[in-house]
């Protein structure tokens, strides 16, 4: 299929909700909101959706969790204090953290931002970090 590229850029604003597939809407919306600042919206018997001011997140059931679709999905934090807050509490919780004991660090080779990944019980990549100032 050609594309016909628009003449003008499409502005985007923040993202306002995602959705994921999981293998159990229920436990995995527990194991969000034990974790972080959310709440719980809504629910069906096949989707649960949890969220704050920032995001809104559809954890939905009907096939397979596919970590493999999203590479990772990152979240910025307010500031290194509350990054480290946030490793302090993953760790306690037991949270699968990727590169244990030098877990926060740069964002990327020669990135000042800086981050820490981890996975959710459905396998999926997910980032906290804060970016360069400047």
């Amino acid at each position: 299929m050609r594309y016909a590229w628009p003449v003008m850029s499409i502005p985007l604003g923040s993202v306002a909700h995602f959705s994921i597939g999981v293998a159990d809407p229920d436990a995995s919306a527990r194991w969000w909101l034990s974790l972080f600042d959310l709440e719980e919206y809504r629910r069906s018997a096949t989707r649960v959706v949890i969220g704050n001011d920032a995001v809104t997140i559809a954890l939905f059931s009907g096939g397979e969790a596919d970590a493999s679709a999203l590479g990772h999905l990152a979240f910025r934090t307010a500031d290194a204090d509350a990054l480290e807050a946030a490793l302090a509490a993953l760790r306690a919780a037991g949270v699968d953290l990727e590169d244990p004991g030098h877990e926060i660090g740069p964002v990327g080779p020669g990135s000042a931002s800086i981050g820490l990944w981890f996975r959710d019980p459905d396998g999926y990549r997910w980032e906290l970090y804060v970016p360069a100032s400047g």
